[in-house]
């Protein structure tokens, strides 16, 4: 059988889009042959990446289960999170912003959204995006574009950290996915940034990746009160072995290395 394929001009890369031999109704998008995003259609509530699963965890408690939401996803792939938000949430009011215009288009074409999403699909840079939207417009944003310091550093400063911020309403929350490797100087600097919002912060992750000595993902949340509810929720709900840093100990990850 043929893998659905799109080079994509500005990435200078191919897509594909190929089935998941161990999950039947759920596809593998990559581009340069390197994983991007996974899709279960038969389950969108199947959220298989665990740095993803996490955001997902997060969205589950800061709202009551099951009320819409006004949500931003700034990175949109193969839009996993647009797709479990609908069917967690549905009536929720969706915006996905990606700069890639022919990476879009191809996921629509071979992993539709499922009826009934209200989802507006945006083609411009995620700053753009924030500095045109209101103060407060979004229950929750996401943004989801960093995997280290080599990628969408223009997004990495202090005014984009507090626009993301702004665009947050009262009891939402802003969602930071960082990949870095060891010892994680981007994802520390990254952390740092967000406590700058005067906002409450948390890290979430897999516990051994606040050694500093692993590489991989981790997921940085503001908010303008942290509930203490939320981190016991959040523990318990994994992936396992989760860790979620707050207060003190935030601040220790965040600090420069020697």
């Amino acid at each position: 059988m043929s893998v659905p394929s799109r080079y994509l001009r500005s990435a200078g890369a191919h897509a594909e889009i190929d089935g998941d031999a161990f999950n039947e109704g759920a596809f593998i998008l990559s581009i340069g042959g390197a994983q991007q995003s996974h899709v279960d259609l038969a389950d969108p509530r199947n959220v298989f990446y665990e740095y993803l699963r996490r955001i997902a965890n997060v969205l589950d408690v800061f709202k009551p289960e099951g009320e819409p939401i006004r949500i931003l996803h700034l990175g949109a792939g193969a839009l996993t999170l647009a797709r479990y938000i609908q069917a967690t949430r549905p009536g929720s009011r969706q915006v996905a912003v990606e700069r890639e215009r022919e990476l879009l288009a191809f996921v629509l074409e071979h992993l539709p959204l499922p009826p009934g999403t209200d989802c507006e699909l945006l083609i411009e840079d995620a700053r753009d995006t924030l500095e045109a939207s209101d103060a407060g417009a979004f229950d929750a944003v996401v943004l989801d574009v960093f995997s280290g310091a080599d990628g969408a550093t223009e997004l990495a400063t202090p005014e984009v950290y507090a626009l993301l911020t702004r665009a947050v309403g009262p009891g939402g929350v802003a969602l930071v996915n960082v990949g870095d490797d060891p010892p994680l100087a981007f994802a520390r600097e990254q952390a740092r940034l967000l406590q700058d919002t005067s906002y409450d912060v948390a890290a979430l992750a897999e516990t051994g990746m606040f050694t500093g000595r692993r590489a991989g993902n981790i997921v940085l949340v503001a908010s303008q009160r942290w509930d203490s509810e939320w981190t016991s929720a959040l523990t318990a709900a994994g992936p396992h072995p989760a860790a979620i840093l707050t207060g003190p100990d935030y601040e220790d990850f965040a600090k420069l290395q020697p």
